[in-house]
């Protein structure tokens, strides 16, 4: 059985509750697995400017037999276009890259902190929803703080935030203030990358017991959560596996013992927030 439902997002929209990642790749071959994962089954498709990928992905979709109303689309905002006007032409490039109307989950990618314009970009955003050329506005790698000054300078939170996390960067407390202001979290990177926890015992251990995969058992285990994970593979049998996780229940104790795995700082490189600049 295939993870089917969605979730409530706080704008009265709605996300699957898995999606599908694009980054790294690019051309043929990202045209190629995007068109794959709509045929599997995957609704949510992830992209951003910065992937530049978007003219490929917008292939693949034009290309698909599933019907445009039934794919939650996603791209984001690149740092160098923060600002207001700035994000007003950086979403119709996107609009045509992608060769579409409507965004379905427009993100600013990074909030840039020592440039300083997100909450412009965001004010941009809030208009293009109201204008209703998107449907749902959120970010990506944001913190509280920068959630919180949003909120104070528009009334308007996020409905989802995009975020590194996998076993050994769980996020707990920022998951947790998701939970409580009614944000989405998603996971980019869901599975750790080169890092993947595949070999720890604890969940070998958990995969064995419940007859899955060690990937699907991360996977599990963030739906589990209540996080939206967005796996990336350019290989068909891993996009099934990835998509088609058998609903088993893990237990509490099994899903605590996979966030033990978290470190500190556990990040796949030096991505925090506060100081990272991607423009």
């Amino acid at each position: 059985m295939s993870i089917s439902h969605a979730y409530p997002l706080n704008d009265g929209q709605s996300i699957p509750a898995i999606g599908f990642g694009t980054y790294p790749m690019k051309g043929q071959e990202a045209t190629d697995a995007v068109a794959n994962a709509l045929d599997i089954g995957y609704r949510l498709i992830d992209t951003a400017v910065n992937y530049r990928n978007e003219e490929a992905v917008g292939r693949a979709i034009a290309g698909s037999d599933v019907p445009r109303s039934e794919i939650t689309l996603a791209t984001k905002l690149p740092g160098r276009d923060h600002g207001y006007d700035e994000t007003l032409r950086s979403f119709d490039a996107s609009c045509a890259a992608l060769g579409v109307d409507v965004i379905d989950l427009y993100l600013i990618h990074w909030p840039n902190p020592r440039v300083g314009r997100y909450t412009e970009s965001w004010k941009a955003m809030v208009q293009l929803q109201k204008d209703s050329r998107v449907r749902s506005i959120g970010v990506s790698n944001f913190t509280p703080e920068f959630i919180e000054r949003l909120d104070a300078e528009t009334g308007v939170l996020p409905a989802v935030n995009q975020v590194e996390l996998h076993p050994y960067f769980p996020q707990e407390a920022l998951v947790a203030f998701h939970a409580e202001r009614g944000i989405i979290t998603e996971a980019w990177s869901p599975l750790g990358k080169r890092a993947a926890p595949y070999q720890e015992p604890v969940v070998g251990d958990i995969a064995a017991a419940h007859g899955i995969s060690a990937s699907q058992v991360v996977l599990r285990w963030h739906q589990m959560r209540g996080v939206v994970p967005i796996p990336k593979s350019a290989d068909p049998e891993r996009q099934r596996s990835n998509f088609e996780i058998p609903p088993v229940e893990l237990e509490a104790a099994e899903i605590a013992a996979i966030t033990a795995l978290g470190h500190a700082d556990g990040r796949l490189f030096g991505g925090n927030p506060e100081t990272h600049e991607e423009m």
